[in-house]
C-alpha cells in the first residue's frame, strides 16, 4: 500500500459518519440523536478552546479579575502613586520657597542680607546674584529722622521685639479683655486683664519661680524666670499655686485671678513682661 492511499484512508476515516444516540434506560425509547465524525469533533473541539482562550484573555486584560492573578497590580493604584508622589515634589517645593520667604523677612527685620538660593525657586532664569542693593539719599534721611525720634526716649527698647526671643512663642496666661494697655510713660508697665472670678491663670513660658509673696499694693504676686533673660509678672491674684524655687511648664497654672491690693479695683490680672531690666508691650507677643 502506497502513501497516499494510505492518507486518503486516513482522511476516509475522519469523515466517516458516527451517530450519536441518547436512549431512555428504561423504555429504549430514543430521546436524541445526531451524526458525527471524528472531523466535526475535533473542529467543535478546536474552536471551542480557541473561544475559551480569547475569553480568558479578554478577562484578564479588560476587567478587575486581572487584579486576583498573582503578578498583576491594579492599574490605578500605580496611576494615583505616581500623582501622589509629584503631588509631595510640588508640596516640598512649595515648603521650601515659604521657608525661604519667612527667613528672608526675619533678615530684613534683623537688618542682615537676603539669602537666595536659585534651585528653590520655579523661575531659575533670573539671576539674582546681579541685583545689587545700594543706599539711596531717602533711606539716610529717614535713618535720621527716626534715629532722632528716638534720642531721648528711655523706653526706646520697650514693645520691640529683642533678637533673643523673636522665635518664642508665648502661651496666654488668661482671656480676657483688656482694660489698661501698656504705657510705660505713666508707669504702667503692663496690661490689665478683666477676667470671671476664679479663672486659673497660666505660664507664659517655661522657667523658675522666683518671687510668690503678698504685697500690699498689689496683692498675692508671682514672678516667674525664663530663659533669655525674660521674667512675667502675674499681679492681684486671689491664690498662689506655686512657690519660690518651683519649676513650671508653659501653660501650667500658677495663680487664680483675684481682686487683692490697694491698686486692684475689680478681679483682673496685671501681667508684665521683662527683658533685660526693659518692660515689653505684652500684646505684641500673644493675643488675648
Amino acid at each position: 500500500m502506497s502513501v497516499s492511499e494510505e492518507n486518503k484512508k486516513k482522511v476516509s476515516k475522519l469523515k466517516h459518519k458516527y451517530r450519536f444516540v441518547i436512549l431512555n434506560d428504561e423504555t429504549f425509547e430514543e430521546k436524541l440523536s445526531f451524526k458525527l465524525s471524528r472531523l466535526n469533533v475535533y473542529t467543535v473541539f478546536g474552536v471551542g478552546t480557541l473561544f475559551l482562550i480569547v475569553l480568558v484573555t479578554v478577562l484578564i486584560a479588560f476587567t478587575p479579575l486581572r487584579e486576583f492573578i498573582p503578578g498583576y497590580t491594579d492599574v490605578t493604584i500605580r496611576k494615583t502613586g505616581i500623582e501622589n508622589t509629584l503631588r509631595l515634589d510640588s508640596l516640598e517645593r512649595t515648603l521650601k520657597l515659604k521657608e525661604q520667604y519667612l527667613d528672608n523677612i526675619n533678615r530684613i527685620i534683623q537688618g542682615e542680607p537676603i539669602m537666595f538660593n536659585d534651585s528653590v525657586f520655579i523661575d531659575s532664569t533670573i539671576n539674582y546674584k546681579n541685583i545689587i542693593n545700594e543706599k539711596i539719599p531717602q533711606d539716610s534721611l529717614l535713618r535720621v529722622m527716626i534715629e532722632t525720634e528716638e534720642k531721648y526716649n528711655l523706653f526706646k527698647s520697650a514693645g520691640r521685639t529683642p533678637n533673643s526671643i523673636s522665635s518664642l512663642i508665648f502661651f496666654n496666661p488668661i482671656k480676657g479683655i483688656i482694660t489698661e494697655q501698656f504705657n510705660p510713660k505713666k508707669q504702667h508697665f503692663g496690661v490689665d486683664l478683666v477676667a470671671p472670678k476664679n479663672e486659673a491663670i497660666k505660664a507664659t513660658l517655661d522657667g523658675t519661680v522666683i518671687f510668690a509673696e503678698w504685697t500690699s499694693e498689689t496683692g498675692y504676686v508671682i514672678e516667674i524666670q525664663h530663659s533669655n533673660d525674660l521674667i512675667s509678672i502675674y499681679k492681684h491674684n486671689s491664690v498662689l499655686h506655686k512657690k519660690q524655687g518651683d519649676k513650671v511648664k508653659a501653660g501650667d497654672v500658677v495663680a487664680i485671678v483675684g481682686n487683692t491690693g490697694e491698686f486692684s479695683s475689680g478681679p483682673h490680672l496685671h501681667f508684665e513682661l521683662w527683658f533685660n531690666g526693659i518692660p515689653l508691650n505684652p500684646e505684641e507677643y500673644m493675643l488675648f
